[in-house]
This record gives structure tokens, C-alpha cells and sequence, in this order.
């Protein structure tokens, strides 16, 4: 699938991969896996999130990371969270950090054990998101319900299961950053405020991989 563009799917869109982890049921962390001809897991998430219309990509690192580093395609950007060790959700802070540096409407999360996620996934997440930053930001803080809040919010599903990408708009970042703990992601956050589920079961590349293929 040739790129769509940055942003050609909806508003302009921070990638961002999550890839601190230790991977301690894989064996080593997967930031540092590649797929069966080579090319590195965390290469293949970037490109899922380039080729699928995010404008920028952004790649949070911390088990092995001086490792790691070398894998991340040049044209992304990688950040270390120093608190990888106490779960997912010292990563997504890190990440959604930075990403508040960049002028992007929304961030579309992934995870690095993905491999087969494919750009289209991101591309319909993309398409479902507000035109821009400012009209999302005015439908949620007026209180946008079912109306504001599910347009800058969204989550692959497969199968009826929920999944990645998700799709978070830049006036959710504080509020995801405060309410995620531990190994527990913005999982909760999305089902309380309504986040609309986009599916992407026909796409395929929902399962994650813990350990390695035998």
C-alpha cells in the first residue's frame, strides 16, 4: 500500500509506539524483535502509522534502549521513558509528553508487538477523527458527550475485542495521562468517555505476540 500522506485520512496525526518494555514472556524486549525476513518489529509499527497517515511518528523506548535505538527508522523519533520499569502507563505518559511538543489534532497509539497491524487499521481510525484540533477541542469541553468526546476518541476492534491502534485527540492527552496507573493503559478511560469503536476484524494484525514462534 503506498502512503497515504500525512494526515490525507483526517486531521494531522502524531504516531506513537509504545516500545519500553521488557518483554519478560517473549524472552527479550521487543523493541529489539524482527519479523521472519529481518525487518524490526518496531520498524514495522512505524511504518503502519506513516503509511496510514500520521503525519510524524513518535517511538517510546526503555528496556535495552541503547540497543534498541538503532532499529528506529530515521525519518521517526524516539524518546526513553525512564519509568518503563512501573508499567505501561509511565510510557504512554512519556509518550503523550512529546507528543504535545508537535502541533498535531490527535495521537494514534500502538504497540510494538504488532507486527501485522496494517496501515489501512490506522487509516479508518484516522478517517472517524474530527477535521481539526480546535472543533474537537470546543465539542469536548462543551460537555460533547456521545457527540464530541466519540469523535476524538477511537479503538480498533477485532472480533468484537478491543485492540490497537487507538486514536486519541489532543484534548484527552492531560486527562489520559492523570487516570492511567501501572500496567493499565487509557483502556478504562476509553470505555468511560465513550470512545467509538472502529472495526477492523477484515484487516487482520490485531493479535499481539508474547512469545516467540515455534
Amino acid at each position: 500500500m503506498p502512503p497515504l500522506g500525512p494526515g490525507s485520512a483526517g486531521p494531522a496525526a502524531v504516531g506513537l509506539v509504545l516500545a519500553a518494555g521488557a518483554g519478560s514472556r517473549y524472552g527479550t524486549p521487543k523493541a529489539l524483535v524482527r519479523a521472519a525476513d529481518g525487518v524490526p518489529w518496531v520498524e514495522l509499527a512505524c511504518r503502519a502509522l506513516r503509511d496510514g497517515g500520521c503525519a510524524d511518528v513518535l517511538v517510546v523506548l526503555g528496556a535495552s534502549a541503547a540497543e534498541a535505538l538503532p532499529l528506529v527508522p530515521s525519518w521517526a523519533r524516539p524518546v526513553v521513558a525512564a519509568g518503563w520499569a512501573r508499567g505501561v502507563a509511565a510510557s504512554l505518559r512519556t509518550g503523550l509528553a512529546a507528543c504535545a511538543a508537535t502541533p498535531a489534532a490527535c495521537a494514534v497509539v500502538t504497540l510494538v508487538d504488532l507486527p501485522g497491524l496494517r496501515p489501512e487499521a490506522v487509516a479508518r481510525l484516522l478517517a472517524m477523527a474530527p477535521a481539526h484540533g480546535p472543533r474537537e477541542q470546543h465539542e469536548v469541553s462543551a460537555g460533547g458527550g456521545a457527540a464530541g468526546t466519540r469523535l476524538s476518541l477511537a479503538r480498533a476492534t477485532y472480533g468484537g475485542r478491543p485492540g490497537h491502534p487507538v486514536l486519541l485527540g489532543r484534548s484527552h492527552w492531560a486527562a489520559v495521562s492523570a487516570e492511567v496507573r501501572g500496567d493499565v493503559g487509557a483502556g478504562p478511560y476509553l470505555r468511560t468517555h465513550g470512545a467509538l469503536d472502529v472495526d477492523c476484524t477484515d484487516l487482520g494484525g490485531g493479535d499481539d505476540v508474547d512469545v516467540p514462534a515455534r
